[in-house]
Protein backbone atom coordinates (compact mmCIF):
# COMPACT_ATOMS: atom_id res chain seq x y z
CA UNK A 1 0.00 0.00 0.00
CA UNK A 2 2.86 2.67 0.66
CA UNK A 3 4.74 1.77 -2.35
CA UNK A 4 1.19 1.89 -4.72
CA UNK A 5 0.97 5.75 -3.07
CA UNK A 6 4.30 6.63 -3.82
CA UNK A 7 3.43 5.75 -7.37
CA UNK A 8 0.76 7.58 -7.67
CA UNK A 9 1.86 10.24 -6.03
CA UNK A 10 5.15 10.32 -8.29
CA UNK A 11 2.64 10.42 -11.45
CA UNK A 12 0.82 13.62 -10.84
CA UNK A 13 3.43 15.46 -9.80
CA UNK A 14 5.41 14.80 -13.12
CA UNK A 15 1.97 15.94 -14.63
CA UNK A 16 2.39 19.55 -12.43
CA UNK A 17 -0.58 18.55 -10.09
CA UNK A 18 -1.45 17.59 -6.82
CA UNK A 19 -3.69 14.23 -7.06
CA UNK A 20 -4.00 12.48 -3.69
CA UNK A 21 -4.26 8.47 -3.64
CA UNK A 22 -7.15 7.50 -3.61
CA UNK A 23 -7.80 3.62 -2.31
CA UNK A 24 -11.34 3.43 -2.15
CA UNK A 25 -12.65 -0.20 -3.30
CA UNK A 26 -13.99 -0.66 -6.62
CA UNK A 27 -17.40 -0.62 -6.94
CA UNK A 28 -20.46 -1.89 -9.14
CA UNK A 29 -20.73 0.08 -12.24
CA UNK A 30 -24.00 0.37 -14.62
CA UNK A 31 -24.13 -0.78 -17.85
CA UNK A 32 -24.92 1.65 -20.57
CA UNK A 33 -25.99 0.91 -23.85
CA UNK A 34 -25.05 3.13 -26.17
CA UNK A 35 -23.29 3.68 -29.39
CA UNK A 36 -19.84 2.91 -28.14
CA UNK A 37 -20.72 -0.52 -28.13
CA UNK A 38 -22.62 -1.37 -31.38
CA UNK A 39 -19.00 -1.73 -33.16
CA UNK A 40 -18.84 -4.87 -30.82
CA UNK A 41 -21.22 -6.67 -31.82
CA UNK A 42 -19.49 -8.92 -34.21
CA UNK A 43 -17.11 -9.64 -31.51
CA UNK A 44 -19.71 -11.68 -29.19
CA UNK A 45 -18.94 -15.16 -29.46
CA UNK A 46 -21.46 -17.40 -31.10
CA UNK A 47 -21.97 -19.33 -28.12
CA UNK A 48 -23.66 -17.07 -26.34
CA UNK A 49 -26.78 -16.11 -28.42
CA UNK A 50 -27.82 -20.04 -28.04
CA UNK A 51 -26.89 -19.28 -24.53
CA UNK A 52 -28.77 -16.21 -24.37
CA UNK A 53 -31.93 -17.78 -25.77
CA UNK A 54 -31.79 -20.78 -23.05
CA UNK A 55 -31.93 -17.98 -20.44
CA UNK A 56 -34.09 -15.13 -20.97
CA UNK A 57 -37.66 -14.79 -21.10
CA UNK A 58 -38.91 -10.92 -22.17
CA UNK A 59 -41.58 -8.85 -21.33
CA UNK A 60 -41.66 -5.69 -23.49
CA UNK A 61 -43.99 -2.96 -22.96
CA UNK A 62 -43.75 -0.61 -26.44
CA UNK A 63 -46.01 1.53 -29.26
CA UNK A 64 -44.66 2.34 -32.88
CA UNK A 65 -41.04 4.02 -31.70
CA UNK A 66 -40.07 0.27 -29.12
CA UNK A 67 -41.25 -1.35 -31.94
CA UNK A 68 -37.37 -0.51 -33.83
CA UNK A 69 -35.63 -2.47 -31.40
CA UNK A 70 -37.71 -5.58 -32.48
CA UNK A 71 -37.39 -4.19 -36.52
CA UNK A 72 -33.91 -4.81 -36.25
CA UNK A 73 -33.28 -7.72 -34.31
CA UNK A 74 -36.10 -9.11 -36.96
CA UNK A 75 -33.58 -7.68 -39.40
CA UNK A 76 -30.39 -9.56 -37.54
CA UNK A 77 -32.33 -12.79 -37.53
CA UNK A 78 -33.39 -12.86 -41.42
CA UNK A 79 -29.34 -12.21 -42.19
CA UNK A 80 -28.27 -15.40 -40.12
CA UNK A 81 -30.28 -18.04 -37.80
CA UNK A 82 -27.52 -17.28 -35.19
CA UNK A 83 -29.26 -14.43 -34.55
CA UNK A 84 -32.87 -15.81 -33.80
CA UNK A 85 -34.34 -13.71 -31.47
CA UNK A 86 -35.01 -14.48 -27.46
CA UNK A 87 -38.48 -15.48 -26.19
CA UNK A 88 -40.20 -11.55 -26.07
CA UNK A 89 -44.10 -11.59 -24.93
CA UNK A 90 -44.99 -7.70 -26.33
CA UNK A 91 -47.97 -6.03 -24.88
CA UNK A 92 -49.36 -2.69 -27.05
CA UNK A 93 -48.44 -0.17 -24.28
CA UNK A 94 -45.62 2.45 -23.50
CA UNK A 95 -44.41 4.78 -20.67
CA UNK A 96 -47.09 7.21 -21.14
CA UNK A 97 -46.39 10.89 -20.55
CA UNK A 98 -45.88 13.00 -17.01
CA UNK A 99 -46.59 10.86 -13.70
CA UNK A 100 -48.00 7.77 -15.33
CA UNK A 101 -47.79 4.56 -14.04
CA UNK A 102 -50.31 2.54 -15.67
CA UNK A 103 -47.73 0.38 -16.97
CA UNK A 104 -46.42 -0.87 -13.86
CA UNK A 105 -49.76 -2.90 -13.52
CA UNK A 106 -49.54 -5.01 -16.42
CA UNK A 107 -45.93 -5.78 -15.27
CA UNK A 108 -46.50 -7.41 -12.31
CA UNK A 109 -49.65 -9.33 -13.36
CA UNK A 110 -47.64 -10.93 -15.97
CA UNK A 111 -44.39 -11.34 -13.85
CA UNK A 112 -46.74 -13.14 -11.21
CA UNK A 113 -48.52 -15.25 -13.30
CA UNK A 114 -45.29 -15.73 -15.43
CA UNK A 115 -42.65 -16.83 -13.32
CA UNK A 116 -40.23 -18.03 -16.20
CA UNK A 117 -39.82 -14.29 -17.60
CA UNK A 118 -37.20 -12.73 -15.96
CA UNK A 119 -36.51 -9.18 -17.70
CA UNK A 120 -38.58 -6.48 -18.06
CA UNK A 121 -38.36 -3.49 -20.68
CA UNK A 122 -40.47 -0.25 -21.20
CA UNK A 123 -39.70 1.90 -24.19
CA UNK A 124 -40.93 5.87 -24.33
CA UNK A 125 -43.33 7.25 -27.80
CA UNK A 126 -42.94 10.44 -27.41
CA UNK A 127 -44.18 10.91 -23.31
CA UNK A 128 -40.30 11.71 -22.50
CA UNK A 129 -40.39 14.80 -24.37
CA UNK A 130 -43.00 16.41 -22.72
CA UNK A 131 -41.83 15.09 -19.23
CA UNK A 132 -41.09 16.87 -16.11
CA UNK A 133 -38.21 16.15 -13.58
CA UNK A 134 -41.01 14.99 -10.87
CA UNK A 135 -42.72 12.92 -13.55
CA UNK A 136 -39.29 11.20 -14.75
CA UNK A 137 -38.72 10.96 -11.02
CA UNK A 138 -41.94 9.01 -10.93
CA UNK A 139 -40.33 6.54 -13.35
CA UNK A 140 -37.61 5.92 -11.86
CA UNK A 141 -39.04 5.17 -8.49
CA UNK A 142 -41.43 2.76 -9.85
CA UNK A 143 -38.83 0.87 -11.95
CA UNK A 144 -36.80 0.64 -8.87
CA UNK A 145 -39.79 -0.59 -6.67
CA UNK A 146 -40.08 -3.46 -9.17
CA UNK A 147 -36.84 -4.06 -8.95
CA UNK A 148 -37.53 -4.30 -5.08
CA UNK A 149 -39.78 -7.01 -5.95
CA UNK A 150 -39.37 -8.78 -8.07
CA UNK A 151 -35.42 -9.23 -7.23
CA UNK A 152 -35.15 -12.26 -10.06
CA UNK A 153 -36.26 -10.18 -13.06
CA UNK A 154 -33.75 -7.72 -14.66
CA UNK A 155 -35.30 -4.41 -15.69
CA UNK A 156 -34.18 -2.19 -18.56
CA UNK A 157 -34.70 1.23 -18.27
CA UNK A 158 -34.51 3.60 -21.44
CA UNK A 159 -34.05 7.01 -22.30
CA UNK A 160 -36.72 8.58 -24.92
CA UNK A 161 -36.42 8.75 -28.71
CA UNK A 162 -35.08 12.26 -30.32
CA UNK A 163 -37.77 15.04 -31.19
CA UNK A 164 -35.08 17.42 -32.70
CA UNK A 165 -35.29 19.46 -29.58
CA UNK A 166 -31.59 19.53 -29.29
CA UNK A 167 -29.11 20.18 -26.38
CA UNK A 168 -31.68 22.70 -25.21
CA UNK A 169 -34.70 21.17 -25.77
CA UNK A 170 -36.27 19.48 -22.46
CA UNK A 171 -36.06 15.69 -23.70
CA UNK A 172 -32.27 16.13 -23.67
CA UNK A 173 -32.56 17.41 -19.87
CA UNK A 174 -35.02 14.67 -19.34
CA UNK A 175 -32.87 12.17 -20.88
CA UNK A 176 -29.96 13.21 -18.79
CA UNK A 177 -31.53 13.04 -15.77
CA UNK A 178 -32.66 9.13 -16.81
CA UNK A 179 -28.44 8.76 -17.60
CA UNK A 180 -27.34 10.12 -14.28
CA UNK A 181 -30.14 8.08 -12.30
CA UNK A 182 -29.12 4.74 -14.26
CA UNK A 183 -25.33 5.52 -13.73
CA UNK A 184 -25.44 6.83 -9.73
CA UNK A 185 -27.44 3.76 -9.19
CA UNK A 186 -26.28 0.93 -10.94
CA UNK A 187 -29.19 -0.19 -13.53
CA UNK A 188 -28.90 -1.40 -17.12
CA UNK A 189 -29.58 1.59 -19.70
CA UNK A 190 -30.83 0.89 -23.22
CA UNK A 191 -29.79 4.72 -24.48
CA UNK A 192 -32.32 4.46 -27.03
CA UNK A 193 -31.77 8.31 -28.28
CA UNK A 194 -27.61 8.10 -27.82
CA UNK A 195 -27.50 5.11 -30.34
CA UNK A 196 -29.88 7.68 -32.69
CA UNK A 197 -27.15 10.53 -32.34
CA UNK A 198 -24.25 9.15 -33.36
CA UNK A 199 -23.55 7.80 -37.04
CA UNK A 200 -20.72 4.66 -36.86
CA UNK A 201 -17.77 7.49 -37.97
CA UNK A 202 -18.73 8.81 -34.43
CA UNK A 203 -20.50 11.74 -35.99
CA UNK A 204 -22.32 13.77 -33.34
CA UNK A 205 -26.01 15.06 -34.61
CA UNK A 206 -27.08 17.02 -31.58
CA UNK A 207 -30.20 18.27 -33.74
CA UNK A 208 -30.96 14.79 -34.45
CA UNK A 209 -34.97 13.87 -34.40
CA UNK A 210 -36.12 10.19 -34.82
CA UNK A 211 -36.51 10.31 -38.28
CA UNK A 212 -32.61 10.14 -38.02
CA UNK A 213 -31.77 11.99 -41.23
CA UNK A 214 -28.29 10.97 -40.94
CA UNK A 215 -28.88 7.32 -41.90
CA UNK A 216 -30.45 8.22 -45.46
CA UNK A 217 -26.90 10.54 -45.66
CA UNK A 218 -25.27 6.96 -44.28
CA UNK A 219 -26.68 4.74 -46.52
CA UNK A 220 -26.58 6.79 -49.45
CA UNK A 221 -22.85 6.23 -49.73
CA UNK A 222 -21.95 2.93 -51.63
CA UNK A 223 -18.81 2.55 -49.78
CA UNK A 224 -20.95 2.45 -46.30
CA UNK A 225 -22.14 -1.41 -44.96
CA UNK A 226 -25.92 -0.33 -44.69
CA UNK A 227 -29.00 -1.72 -43.65
CA UNK A 228 -31.90 0.11 -46.02
CA UNK A 229 -34.46 -2.62 -46.57
CA UNK A 230 -36.54 -2.89 -43.70
CA UNK A 231 -39.75 -1.23 -42.34
CA UNK A 232 -38.53 0.97 -39.32
CA UNK A 233 -41.52 3.15 -37.78
CA UNK A 234 -40.44 6.98 -37.57
CA UNK A 235 -37.19 5.95 -39.25
CA UNK A 236 -34.91 4.61 -41.37
CA UNK A 237 -34.15 0.88 -41.33
CA UNK A 238 -30.53 1.17 -40.22
CA UNK A 239 -31.85 2.99 -36.73
CA UNK A 240 -33.35 -0.03 -36.02
CA UNK A 241 -30.56 -2.44 -37.00
CA UNK A 242 -28.06 -0.64 -35.02
CA UNK A 243 -30.45 -0.83 -31.99
CA UNK A 244 -31.04 -4.43 -32.23
CA UNK A 245 -27.28 -4.86 -32.56
CA UNK A 246 -26.90 -2.89 -29.40
CA UNK A 247 -29.81 -5.18 -27.94
CA UNK A 248 -27.65 -8.27 -28.66
CA UNK A 249 -24.50 -6.52 -27.22
CA UNK A 250 -26.89 -5.70 -23.62
CA UNK A 251 -27.88 -9.72 -23.79
CA UNK A 252 -24.24 -10.72 -24.10
CA UNK A 253 -22.79 -8.76 -21.53
CA UNK A 254 -25.55 -9.86 -19.27
CA UNK A 255 -24.99 -13.50 -19.51
CA UNK A 256 -21.38 -12.79 -18.61
CA UNK A 257 -19.52 -11.58 -22.12
CA UNK A 258 -16.41 -9.49 -21.02
CA UNK A 259 -16.17 -6.39 -24.26
CA UNK A 260 -12.89 -6.25 -23.23
CA UNK A 261 -11.88 -9.50 -24.53
CA UNK A 262 -8.45 -10.73 -25.12
CA UNK A 263 -7.84 -9.34 -28.74
CA UNK A 264 -6.39 -12.55 -31.17
CA UNK A 265 -3.04 -11.57 -32.38
CA UNK A 266 -2.20 -15.43 -33.73
CA UNK A 267 -2.41 -16.64 -30.16
CA UNK A 268 0.96 -14.63 -29.20
CA UNK A 269 1.28 -13.95 -26.07
CA UNK A 270 3.15 -10.91 -25.13
CA UNK A 271 6.95 -11.25 -23.80
CA UNK A 272 6.22 -7.97 -21.29
CA UNK A 273 3.64 -6.00 -19.86
CA UNK A 274 2.66 -2.57 -21.08
CA UNK A 275 0.13 -0.24 -21.18
CA UNK A 276 -0.76 1.62 -24.05
CA UNK A 277 -1.71 5.37 -24.20
CA UNK A 278 -5.48 5.86 -24.82
CA UNK A 279 -6.76 6.74 -28.25
CA UNK A 280 -8.13 8.99 -29.13
CA UNK A 281 -6.48 10.72 -26.91
CA UNK A 282 -8.18 14.07 -26.90
CA UNK A 283 -11.10 12.03 -27.66
CA UNK A 284 -15.43 12.82 -27.40
CA UNK A 285 -17.76 10.33 -25.42
CA UNK A 286 -15.62 7.43 -25.59
CA UNK A 287 -11.98 5.83 -25.84
CA UNK A 288 -10.06 2.72 -25.72
CA UNK A 289 -7.53 1.60 -23.54
CA UNK A 290 -4.94 -1.47 -24.39
CA UNK A 291 -2.72 -3.28 -22.49
CA UNK A 292 -0.56 -6.41 -22.82
CA UNK A 293 -0.11 -9.53 -19.93
CA UNK A 294 2.61 -11.92 -20.54
CA UNK A 295 1.23 -13.75 -17.61
CA UNK A 296 -2.08 -14.33 -15.81
CA UNK A 297 -2.59 -11.67 -13.79
CA UNK A 298 -5.27 -9.85 -11.85
CA UNK A 299 -5.71 -6.39 -13.15
CA UNK A 300 -7.77 -3.52 -11.87
CA UNK A 301 -8.12 -0.28 -13.84
CA UNK A 302 -9.87 2.76 -12.65
CA UNK A 303 -10.74 6.25 -13.34
CA UNK A 304 -9.63 9.07 -11.35
CA UNK A 305 -10.22 12.70 -11.77
CA UNK A 306 -8.17 15.70 -10.90
CA UNK A 307 -9.08 15.82 -7.27
CA UNK A 308 -8.06 12.20 -6.82
CA UNK A 309 -11.34 10.65 -6.79
CA UNK A 310 -12.26 7.52 -8.43
CA UNK A 311 -14.98 7.88 -10.49
CA UNK A 312 -15.64 4.60 -11.86
CA UNK A 313 -13.51 1.09 -11.95
CA UNK A 314 -13.52 -0.58 -15.39
CA UNK A 315 -11.83 -3.81 -14.18
CA UNK A 316 -11.35 -5.90 -11.28
CA UNK A 317 -10.48 -9.64 -11.82
CA UNK A 318 -8.25 -12.08 -12.92
CA UNK A 319 -7.27 -11.89 -15.92
CA UNK A 320 -5.57 -14.69 -18.98
CA UNK A 321 -2.33 -13.70 -20.13
CA UNK A 322 -2.97 -12.11 -23.46
CA UNK A 323 -3.17 -8.68 -25.63
CA UNK A 324 -6.58 -6.72 -24.19
CA UNK A 325 -8.52 -3.84 -25.12
CA UNK A 326 -11.53 -1.96 -23.46
CA UNK A 327 -13.84 0.79 -24.01
CA UNK A 328 -14.25 3.95 -21.47
CA UNK A 329 -17.66 5.55 -21.92
CA UNK A 330 -17.96 9.06 -20.91
CA UNK A 331 -20.83 10.77 -21.82
CA UNK A 332 -22.15 11.09 -18.76
CA UNK A 333 -18.61 12.92 -17.38
CA UNK A 334 -17.72 16.58 -17.79
CA UNK A 335 -14.83 17.81 -20.22
CA UNK A 336 -11.35 17.90 -18.60
CA UNK A 337 -8.75 16.02 -17.80
CA UNK A 338 -8.36 12.33 -16.16
CA UNK A 339 -6.77 9.72 -15.22
CA UNK A 340 -6.77 5.97 -15.53
CA UNK A 341 -3.97 3.64 -13.25
CA UNK A 342 -3.80 -0.06 -14.13
CA UNK A 343 -2.76 -2.37 -11.29
CA UNK A 344 -1.12 -5.26 -12.78
CA UNK A 345 -0.03 -7.32 -9.48
CA UNK A 346 2.83 -5.01 -8.17
CA UNK A 347 2.93 -2.87 -11.09
CA UNK A 348 1.01 0.38 -11.13
CA UNK A 349 0.48 2.48 -14.61
CA UNK A 350 -1.04 6.19 -14.69
CA UNK A 351 -1.77 7.55 -18.22
CA UNK A 352 -3.49 11.34 -18.92
CA UNK A 353 -6.16 11.69 -20.51
CA UNK A 354 -8.46 14.55 -22.34
CA UNK A 355 -12.02 14.56 -22.02
CA UNK A 356 -13.42 16.85 -24.93
CA UNK A 357 -17.19 17.75 -25.50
Amino acid sequence: MKNERIILAAAIILFGMCLPYCCSSAQADSLMVDHTVISEFDSIPESYFDQIRADYKIFYGHTSHGSQIITGLNKLQGENSLYNMPTFHEISDDLGHNGDVSWVSPTESWLDSHPDYNMVMWSWCGGCSDNSEAGINIYLDAMNQLELDYPEVVFIYMTGHLDGGGPDGNLYERNNQIRAYCTANDKILFDFADIESYDPDGNYYPNESDGCAWCFTWCDNPDNNCANDCSCAHSHCFNCYLKGKAFWWMMARLEGWNSSQRIDNNNAIPDEYSNKQNYPNPFNSSTVIQYNLPVDSYVTIGIFNLLGKKITSLIDKEQSAGRYSIIWQADNFSSGIYFYRIKVGKLVDIKKMTLLK
